[in-house]
């Protein structure tokens, strides 16, 4: 039966939908099921005890203050703390370059309720994230999309696609979700020449960055930015939007990310976050900044890494012992995923029905592709599970992958 309200949504809902993703996690809630389908980090590291005491101290010194509230732009010492980190990695910037969101998910939607009107087109890798699909997806964005190999966006086809006249292009250049690969220095170079060429700014999407566990850290795409155009390093001004998050280095219950651009964009994001939400959590931002001072943070990240690194290399182990030769997937030195790919004409959603059958899981890659095509691919989360878990759940989907390979044959 049809209510009054079916009448009523907004024209964007025929773009909304749900994320597979998200629609998976409630399949594999079930205690039986192994799976390697959310983005989720190790609950085995969540700094639970740090956060507990960091709570009782910002209720009994702050308690008013932070139930109070706040700045839309951010707490303060949290910014400070974030330009401080940042000039590591070479990124040169004051408080008034940085804007607390609510989890990266908020800070896409955010550039798109900014930049984005009907039609606008925007340049992506192929496969690409998920969720800029979906944030992007609700202001009528149509997506040129660039291929991407183990180093990669291949930035040889990006000249194609920036004669299309596209608002900006969006790159995760580290561990890429959901290829698991890294955009080389080389590649970087030349997407910041072209991108400066064409007239085009770059949102750079970095949730990973800082869990690199293997190879040497290559320059953020903004950095290299500001050194082609001869940045002087005092002022953030250049062509890219940096996005980082907490979510992957503390815990992403606290929905805590931020956004660096020049301040002029700052200015316009916050008018626009002012609409959304007025402000970030007042508690969590207070709690996240108590937590991650006196060098806990940097600490904890070496646990993350350590982690993840035994992790990978369990999978990569099980992979290669257990999946058919016809198999191939990417060896990531970061992040959280790799990306499988299968024979030509298998379709992984299939296998993937299959796959629950057996206990296991994953994600069909159709779903990273904006403008159709990945049905041979798939997405494999290696952070979540214990090495144990890691090693049953390959020999299943092996199994699985087997059958559906020789049954053709």
């Amino acid at each position: 039966m049809q209510t009054p309200w079916e009448y009523r949504y907004a024209h964007r809902m025929k773009r909304m939908g749900s994320s597979i993703i998200r629609e998976l996690l409630k399949l594999t809630q079930q205690p039986e099921i192994i799976s390697f389908a959310g983005g989720l980090p190790a609950p085995e590291v969540f700094p639970v005890k740090e956060f507990q005491a960091a709570c009782n101290t910002v209720l009994e010194q702050h308690g008013a203050q932070a139930l109070q509230y706040s700045t839309t732009e951010g707490y303060q010492p949290l910014r400070a703390m974030i330009a401080e980190r940042s000039v590591r990695y070479g990124i040169n910037i004051g408080l008034d370059n940085i804007l607390i969101t609510s989890g990266s998910q908020q800070a896409l939607d955010l550039v798109g309720r900014v930049f984005l009107n009907r039609g606008d087109r925007i340049v992506v890798e192929n496969p690409t994230y998920l969720g800029a699909i979906q944030a992007w997806n609700a202001y009528g964005a149509e997506y040129i999309t660039v291929p991407v190999d183990e180093h990669g966006m291949l930035t040889s086809e990006l000249e194609k696609a920036l004669r299309t006249g596209p608002k900006f292009i969006y790159v995760l250049p580290n561990f890429q979700n959901p290829s698991g690969a890294t955009l080389s220095l080389e590649r970087r170079k030349e997407l910041v020449e072209l991108a400066d060429h064409y007239g085009v700014p770059i949102i750079e999407d970095d949730p990973y960055g800082q869990l690199r566990f293997e190879g040497d850290h290559i320059s953020p795409v903004s950095v290299l930015d500001s050194e082609f155009r001869g940045g002087n390093g005092n002022a953030y001004s250049g062509n890219v939007i940096y996005m980082s998050t907490f979510s992957k280095l503390l815990a992403p219950g606290i929905r805590l990310a931020w956004v660096v651009a020049p301040k002029n964009v700052i200015r316009k994001l916050v008018a626009a976050k002012q609409a959304e939400d007025l402000h970030t959590s007042t508690l969590n931002q207070m709690v996240a900044y108590e937590v991650s001072r006196d060098g806990f943070l940097d600490e904890h990240i070496e646990v993350i890494r350590k982690t993840y690194h035994e992790r990978r290399d369990v999978m990569l182990e099980a992979m290669e012992e257990l999946f058919p030769p016809e198999v191939s997937w990417t060896h990531p030195e970061g992040g959280m995923f790799l990306f499988g790919v299968l024979p030509e004409g298998m379709d992984a959603a299939k296998v993937l029905e299959l796959a629950i059958e057996k206990k296991v899981a994953f994600v069909p890659g159709f779903a990273f592709h904006p403008t159709g095509g990945g049905e041979n691919t798939m997405r494999i989360n290696f952070s979540y599970s214990s090495p144990e878990i890691i090693r049953e759940g390959i020999m299943r989907l092996g199994t699985v992958l087997k059958e559906e390979i020789y049954k053709k044959k």
